[in-house]
């Protein structure tokens, strides 16, 4: 009787922890870019294991984007090449990463002439340009 009483405390508590962490998740991260005179923005949204993003760029010749952390490790691809919009699946290590410390991560958009020179740090919630 108490190991059935001590399994479904377990059991709650761990349902009670998982509603918590769902509400303070993040859904919605973005990015204010600057770099070699340009300027952007790009917004990020946390679905599952996909990470959508949406760029606002000027900036010709982009060739790729990704999240990296402070050390400039690489966390996130968004993508195999770049897009302007799109989704890619991503590690739940690196959603629950840069959920946890979004501003501890920066968004890095390269291009042909100057890889990672254009970038941001990550904010909650959505950036208008």
């Amino acid at each position: 009787m108490r190991s059935m009483f001590l399994a479904s405390a377990a059991c709650s508590a761990l349902a009670l922890g998982a509603a918590a962490q769902a509400g303070t998740m993040h859904p919605e991260l973005g990015a204010r870019l600057a770099g070699m005179g340009e300027h952007g923005v790009v917004n990020l949204q946390v679905k599952s294991h996909d990470l959508c993003w949406t760029f606002e760029l000027a900036t010709k010749g982009v060739t790729g984007a990704s999240i990296r952390d402070s050390a400039g490790m690489l966390v996130a691809r968004l993508g195999s090449s770049y897009r302007a919009k799109g989704c890619a699946m991503v590690s739940a290590k690196a959603i629950a990463m840069i959920d946890e410390r979004p501003r501890a991560y920066a968004v890095w958009v390269d291009t042909k002439g100057h890889p990672g020179d254009l970038r941001g740090p990550l904010a909650p919630g959505m950036v208008h340009a």
